[in-house]
C-alpha cells in the first residue's frame, strides 16, 4: 500500500478532534524506549503500538512530558536503577523527531545519591519556568526511619527556562517518611496540590500533601487515599474535575480517582491497555496525532 493512501484511510479511520490527551508510557523491563497512548476523553485509552523514541543508554522509565509555551514537547525519564546523577532529557516539536538525548546531572555534587527516580516536569506559568522534581536516596542524611537507608528517599527540585542552565538542586519536600513518585497539581491560582507515594513498608500507597506555589512548601500530608501497593500518579483535568491515575501493582492493573479537591475521592472507571506503565498525561492536536500514527505504521516491517 503506497504512503498517500494509508494516511488517507488513517485520517477516515481516526475520530477527529481538536485536542487529544496523550499518555506517556514504558513498558518492562523498560529498555526498548517510549510508549504513548491516546484518548479522546481522557478515560479510554488506546495504545499507539510502537517505540517512539528509543533510549540511547541503559533504560528509558518513567517518561514525563509537558508542553512548554515554545510549543515543543520537553520529555524527562529515569535512565538508570542506581549510580547515577541526573535523568534523561530530550524534546521535541512534533513527538517524531527528537533532539539529541542527554543527561542532565543534577546530583554530580552529592557523591553519595543512590539514584534519581521518577522525574516529574512541570511549567510554572507565574515565574516562566520548568521545575523538575525527583525522588533521591542519599544515605544518612536524614533522620534514620523504618527503611533501609539506601531506601530512605526525599523529593529535590531543579528549575529551568532554557534546558540549558539549570538552577542547583534543593529539597523539595521532606514529609517525614521515604517518599517517591511525587507529581505537582495546579488546583487554581496559589493552590497546589503534590501527590505522591508513601514508600515506606507497612504503607506504599499514595497521599496528597498542599502548598501555596509549585515549589512548596507542601504540607498537611493526608491519610492514604490508595490501597496497599499504588505508585506511579499521574494527573489530568476534564471539566470541574481531577483524575488521578496510577498503578495497583499489587493487584496488577490500572486504577484511577477522581476528585474536585484533592481531599474527597471517588472510583473512576477507566481502560487502560495492558503493559501501561508509570507516565504523564499531557494533549497535542488530532492533527499531530494522525501524523504520529503514519509514523509508526511506516516504521513497521512490511509484511
Amino acid at each position: 500500500m503506497n504512503k498517500h493512501l494509508l494516511y488517507i484511510l488513517l485520517l477516515f479511520s481516526c475520530r477527529p478532534a481538536k485536542e487529544v490527551y496523550m499518555f506517556t508510557s514504558f513498558r518492562e523491563p523498560a529498555t526498548d524506549g517510549l510508549h504513548l497512548l491516546y484518548s479522546y476523553d481522557g478515560i479510554k485509552w488506546t495504545d499507539l503500538k510502537g517505540v517512539v523514541l528509543k533510549p540511547e543508554n541503559s533504560i528509558l522509565r518513567d517518561p514525563s512530558i509537558v508542553k512548554g509555551p515554545d510549543n515543543n514537547y520537553h520529555l524527562v525519564w529515569t535512565n538508570s536503577w542506581k549510580g547515577n546523577t541526573g535523568f534523561g532529557y530530550a524534546e521535541s516539536n512534533d513527538l517524531i523527531h527528537w533532539s539529541k538525548q542527554k543527561t542532565i546531572n543534577v546530583m554530580e555534587d552529592e557523591p553519595g545519591t543512590v539514584n534519581i527516580w521518577a522525574p516529574e516536569i512541570f511549567y510554572d506559568e507565574e515565574q516562566q519556568q520548568y521545575i523538575i522534581i525527583w525522588a533521591s536516596a542519599i544515605p544518612q542524611r536524614f533522620p534514620k526511619g523504618i527503611e533501609a537507608e539506601d531506601n530512605n528517599h526525599r523529593m529535590y527540585y531543579t528549575t529551568t527556562k532554557d534546558f540549558t542552565t539549570f538552577s542547583k538542586e534543593k529539597l523539595f519536600y521532606d514529609p517525614g517518611f521515604s517518599i517517591i513518585d511525587a507529581v505537582i497539581v495546579k488546583m487554581e491560582k496559589d493552590k497546589y496540590a503534590l501527590v505522591l507515594k508513601d514508600n515506606t513498608r507497612p504503607e506504599r500507597d499514595l497521599k496528597v500533601a498542599f502548598a501555596t506555589r509549585p515549589t512548596g512548601p507542601y504540607a498537611n500530608c493526608s491519610a492514604a487515599i490508595t490501597g496497599h501497593l499504588t505508585e506511579g500518579p499521574a494527573t489530568v483535568r476534564i471539566g470541574n474535575e481531577w483524575l488521578i491515575y496510577y498503578d495497583n501493582y499489587g493487584e496488577k492493573k490500572y486504577n484511577a480517582l477522581k476528585t474536585t479537591d484533592f481531599k474527597q475521592f471517588t472510583t473512576q472507571e477507566i481502560v487502560i491497555p495492558s503493559g501501561h506503565k508509570h507516565g504523564t498525561i499531557f494533549k497535542t492536536s488530532g492533527k499531530n496525532l494522525h501524523k504520529l500514527m503514519l509514523w509508526l505504521k511506516e516504521q513497521q516491517p512490511s509484511s
